[in-house]
């Protein structure tokens, strides 16, 4: 079914949901994943430089903060749709006791962040009194 949503040429780049209650959409997008060893996150983090981003642990909270600036040029663009956000922006998810947070490695390769987070020896709670 065809349908046209207006006949001003002005309005074709309207946004077809306002007005709607679209849910938020979070920060940047992430895959988590987990092997044997370790628990793998890759964060879409696309136009924001290495220098932008910072990755900081505090309390068993792992928070990924970047920031993603606005080009500014000398000769103003008359925009008719921006998408894109610009600003700050961060992530942050708790780690708990599964994590060695003495061991988590970061790179950062074509728009995605890649974070390797190690995960914790067992430590075992269990152990022999001696009787004296």
């Amino acid at each position: 079914m065809l349908v046209q949503l207006s006949k001003d040429p002005l309005k074709m780049f309207d946004d077809i949901w306002e007005g709607s209650e679209m849910p938020s959409t979070p920060a940047f997008n992430v895959d988590i994943s987990e092997d044997e060893n370790a628990f793998h996150i890759e964060a879409e983090m696309p136009g924001v430089s290495k220098e932008n981003i910072s990755i900081g642990v505090e309390d068993d909270l792992l928070t990924i903060k970047g920031e993603r600036k606005q080009k500014s040029e000398g000769q103003r663009t008359n925009y008719h749709l921006t998408e894109r956000t610009y600003g700050t922006f961060s992530r942050s998810f708790n780690l708990g006791e599964l994590i060695d947070q003495d061991a988590i490695d970061a790179s950062y390769e074509n728009g995605i962040l890649h974070l390797t987070l190690q995960k914790a020896q067992p430590v075992s709670r269990k152990r022999e009194i001696a009787i004296r």
